[in-house]
């Protein structure tokens, strides 16, 4: 017999939004899975979605066992009374990474932050913090700024060539 609870056949298991305080959120994550735990709950999954602060879903039966998977935990501050839908955290629950296909040299537009819509060229990229140093095109002095890479888009491959080297 497995250890991990399982759902009843005839109830659909809900998604609730705990309120944390903010920046807390991974603190609470590891006392909430660790309530579960120890007190058996039917709670199956806990997520913190990046990016989103002040709040962490539990998927779980009924309001109940969230309620006693929060209950006690430092920087907790209650389980929402409705329910979340599916659809309303869908998007950022389901987003897949892609290969960097941005190169040095490439023209790119941003499309984030205070300099959204502005054209820029990439000058570095570093993979590993997802971070890309551009400069703006239309800037009387070439001032180089980092970006994360989903802040930008390419719009334009300064020689079609392309290699595998990184």
């Amino acid at each position: 017999m497995s250890t991990e609870a399982k759902a009843p056949e005839n109830a659909e298991p809900k998604i609730f939004a705990l309120r944390v305080t903010a920046n807390r959120e991974d603190q609470v994550m590891d006392f909430v899975v660790s309530n579960v735990q120890k007190k058996k709950l039917a709670v199956y999954s806990v997520i913190y979605p990046h990016g989103m602060r002040g709040y962490i879903f539990l998927e779980a039966d009924d309001q109940k066992d969230a309620e006693l998977a929060a209950m006690g935990v430092p920087y907790a501050r209650g389980i929402l009374r409705a329910p979340v839908e599916y659809r309303e955290i869908e998007h950022m629950l389901e987003q897949v990474k892609k290969e960097v296909s941005i190169k040095k040299s490439d023209i790119v537009e941003i499309i984030s932050g205070p300099f959204k819509r502005e054209n820029a060229k990439v000058t570095r990229i570093d993979k590993l913090k997802e971070e890309v140093v551009v400069e703006l095109l239309e800037s009387a002095v070439p001032i180089p700024i980092t970006l994360k890479l989903d802040a930008v888009k390419v719009i334009r491959r300064e020689g079609e060539e392309q290699t595998d080297d990184d």
